[in-house]
């Protein structure tokens, strides 16, 4: 998760109300790697942040973020393009993105994030300016086009690392932050086009005189610095937790006990408990029967430890299955 450019047009054109709901959402992305946190440093179940209400939070955040994006693009760059504070902003944001990508490699090599959201808002930030002069509609439907299109242009020809940042692998790449072309860049193009149509709607000016409360000050402020909030929140939040944890540490659970936890929480998505509990401890039996529980988490990309996986879980599937309806049929 991360945040978007801040521009908007110059200060004294500024619309603030877009600033209040950047500091919003940076609030909410700061709950949301909080939580995060707190999982890796075990106080909370293994997998609690990716599924379920936190998944859908954390896109709903994600997706927030990039819509805008769009809307300060054009209200940056709509009427004119000004290279030269594009191209500042430009650098900023993609020079946090490697730094990101650098310092996440050293902390947590097996899933560092080589195309977070601060990746895909350089990319989209530059891609977007070709939208700017494109009618609102045709915009929405290219935006339709990119938020749908891994649903069926999914292939194994981008599951080489080099096009991962595509979004269009057969099986996501393991990333603490994964926030590709497709679909994300869907919501930028939708910023973009609810931008143009509330300008020629009058409704951008209507914003623009509107003046909230000093309650909203705070909010203001870190959505107008939002690169810097983001680049400091989350070592502060490490940093705080790992300082408690040295005071009253979290339990320490074996690597079975995680798996199994991840395993029944991803599972329970679709599937009922009584079999989810079933299927994972097949999983996990055959796992260390084969002593390839290490080669599972180093997440492993081999087309044959694919094939291999999702012939166990097939099995797994079965016998699960299988147990079920004979203790039914008792």
């Amino acid at each position: 998760m991360s945040i978007p450019t801040p521009a908007v047009q110059d200060r004294s054109k500024r619309i603030i109300s877009i600033d209040v709901a950047r500091g919003f959402a940076l609030l909410a992305m700061a709950s949301y790697h909080f939580t995060w946190d707190l999982e890796f440093f075990g106080y909370t179940d293994p997998g609690l942040t990716a599924f379920g209400w936190w998944k859908f939070y954390a896109r709903c955040i994600a997706s927030t973020f990039l819509f805008l994006v769009g809307v300060s693009l054009f209200l940056a760059h709509g009427k004119q393009i000004r290279w030269s504070g594009f191209w500042k902003r430009f650098a900023m944001v993609a020079g946090a993105a490697l730094a990101i990508s650098a310092a996440t490699r050293l902390a947590t090599p097996d899933s560092f994030i080589f195309f977070g959201i601060l990746h895909e808002i350089a990319l989209a930030s530059l891609l977007g300016l070709t939208f700017l002069r494109l009618p609102a509609l045709l915009t929405l439907v290219v935006a339709a086009f990119v938020i749908t299109a891994p649903l069926y242009l999914r292939s194994e020809i981008f599951d080489h690392p080099a096009l991962w940042w595509v979004g269009l692998s057969a099986t996501n790449p393991r990333s603490n932050d994964y926030v590709p072309l497709f679909p994300w860049f869907g919501a930028v193009l939708t910023g973009i086009a609810t931008a143009k149509l509330a300008s020629a709607s009058g409704l951008l000016a209507r914003l623009a005189g509107l003046t909230p409360g000093r309650w909203t000050n705070p909010l203001v402020f870190i959505g107008r610095h939002s690169l810097a909030f983001y680049l400091i929140h989350q070592p502060v939040l490490i940093g705080s937790i790992w300082l408690f944890s040295q005071v009253m540490p979290a339990p320490v659970e074996t690597r079975q006990v995680t798996f199994l936890k991840e395993c029944q929480t991803s599972c329970e998505q679709s599937r009922d408990t009584e079999f989810c509990s079933s299927y994972c401890v097949c999983m996990l039996d055959t796992l260390e029967g084969e002593a390839t529980l290490d080669r599972l988490y180093r997440n492993d990309q081999a087309a044959e430890w694919k094939a291999h996986l999702d012939e166990l879980a097939g099995a797994c599937t079965a016998k699960a299955d299988s147990t079920l309806m004979e203790g039914g049929a008792q």
